[in-house]
């Protein structure tokens, strides 16, 4: 019987077997339940009863302690308060008395009568006591009347005593009579138990060898191919459901995969090999840019250089020639800059001093061609921007833009700000340039084909965008009218 039901298990889909297991687990957990409700309602319903009525005992006979404290205070004190008090503790005295069982049927014969008793006197008691408390507010009372009230409240203490007493011998009794009952309660509850870990263990057992030993198998092998271990046997089951299926397409990924990742090795080092290649080529060049560099600044020594210019600037002093001195000094002050200057950014009035020397040198040699505007709409002093960004800008408006023309024209540089932005210009009067060659030296700054857009520019354009996340160049231009290189400098951000 047994081995017939758990072939079929074996064979009945995942969907049918999770609702047979839930409705099982669904159905038992109904039973215990009700089970546990029914015997938890006989054993404490009684209880309930016991206690609900010696707590209303119990709480007419306090009741009343308090009712006799306020009436003594009144009496004695007679003021507002005192009169407040008083009222709070009958209200909660005739509340009590409605409260206490009063069921002949319920309570029995003695309960009865006893309750009946104080509910009788107390009667009595409050319109004798209402009406002693109008007679208060004279001067004088009837003495008689107020040790007959105290008499009164002294029956109905010992009544209310005589009451709790009784009704604690009545729940007693009924408490002995469910006694037996009470003992048994845990071998019923025992009973009922072990018959419901029968039925889980049983079940248990099935969904064990359905879902948790095919699941163990899968996680054991999937643990073995994390670590790249594809050896070890094909995995079988017995299930013919959906769990049988997923062994069988894991058998063939295990297949797949190991032939799928002796094919990524063999690729990962060819391409590490290339890698290492490329790498060792990239730190060449690198070495061989450093030597050029190194060999530039070799032939060039500006020690060398600054004393033999500010001895020619000296000579001409001497000799009064002021222009010559002018030429020579801001010569001396070009090479210093570009020579000593070793900071990424720097302050944009030595931008502007490097433009100034270099295009007075450039008024020399042009004359009144060559005219140059400078308007500054911000501190130069406090704003920072890449160095020898201004001198190459400006240098190509006057090689490429205004020395092609006869009349020569002018360069018109403005810096002004936009929130964080600081928004530099430079414009010549050239012959500006088609939208074509516009394009194509965009291109080439985008992809950094220095052979097309030169040296100077695509540096500059490079170098922005390295340097500021936000920062841009653009160029705008007209044939044979002018030409706008503009870049936008944040000065939040720089790194």
């Amino acid at each position: 019987m047994y081995q017939s039901i758990r072939n079929l298990w074996l064979t009945i889909s995942l969907k049918k077997k999770l609702a047979v297991y839930s409705g099982m687990v669904i159905l038992m957990l109904l039973l215990s339940a009700v089970f546990n409700l029914q015997l938890m309602n006989f054993a404490l319903g009684h209880f309930r009863v016991i206690l609900n009525d010696n707590s209303r005992c119990q709480d007419f006979q306090k009741a009343m302690e308090l009712e006799v404290q306020a009436f003594e205070r009144v009496v004695r004190e007679r003021n507002e308060e005192a009169e407040q008090d008083y009222k709070i503790a009958c209200a909660r005295s005739e509340r009590c008395i409605r409260g206490l069982p009063f069921d002949y049927q319920t309570i029995g014969e003695e309960r009865y009568a006893r309750t009946w008793n104080v509910r009788n006197a107390y009667e009595n008691y409050s319109r004798t006591r209402d009406g002693f408390i109008g007679t208060l507010s004279q001067e004088t009372y009837n003495v008689a009347d107020l040790y007959r009230i105290y008499d009164m409240q002294e029956y109905l203490e010992t009544y209310a005593r005589r009451l709790l007493q009784v009704t604690l011998e009545a729940g007693d009794a009924s408490y002995q009579e469910k006694v037996p009952f009470f003992y048994n309660m845990p071998y019923l509850i025992l009973l009922f138990s072990g018959g419901m870990v029968v039925v889980s263990v049983a079940l248990s057992r099935l969904i064990v060898q359905s879902f948790l030993r095919p699941l163990n198998l899968l996680a054991g092998n999937a643990r073995k191919i994390a670590v790249n271990d594809f050896s070890g046997d094909d995995l079988e089951v017995e299930n013919k459901d959906e769990m049988g299926e997923m062994v069988h397409a894991f058998n063939k990924m295990k297949h797949a995969t190991r032939g799928y990742i002796n094919s990524l090795m063999r690729n990962y080092e060819m391409s590490e090999l290339l890698h290492q290649e490329e790498m060792e080529r990239m730190e060449m060049e690198k070495r061989l840019d450093a030597a050029r560099l190194d060999m530039l600044k070799n032939q060039i020594n500006p020690h060398f250089l600054f004393n033999t210019l500010n001895m020619i600037a000296c000579t001409a002093k001497l000799e009064d020639a002021a222009t010559t001195e002018r030429m020579i000094t801001s010569m001396s002050s070009l090479f210093r800059y570009n020579l000593k200057t070793a900071e990424q950014v720097v302050a944009l009035s030595s931008e502007l001093r490097v433009v100034e020397d270099y295009m007075y040198l450039q008024k020399m040699r042009f004359g009144s061609r060559v005219q140059y505007e400078c308007h500054c709409a911000v501190n130069a002093q406090a704003v920072q921007i890449p160095a020898f960004t201004l001198q190459p800008i400006v240098e190509n408006a006057i090689v490429h833009g205004i020395s092609k023309k006869e009349q020569g024209g002018r360069v018109i540089l403005r810096v002004w700000q936009q929130g964080n932005v600081v928004i530099v210009s430079v414009a010549d009067t050239g012959g500006g340039m088609t939208d074509e060659r516009r394009i194509e030296l965009e291109e080439a700054m985008r992809e950094k084909r220095t052979a097309r857009v030169g040296i100077g520019l695509g540096n500059i354009y490079q170098r922005i965008h390295s340097i500021y996340k936000e920062g841009d160049l653009k160029i705008y231009s007209s044939q044979g009218h002018c030409t706008v290189i503009q870049m936008r400098i944040p000065q939040e951000e720089a790194g």
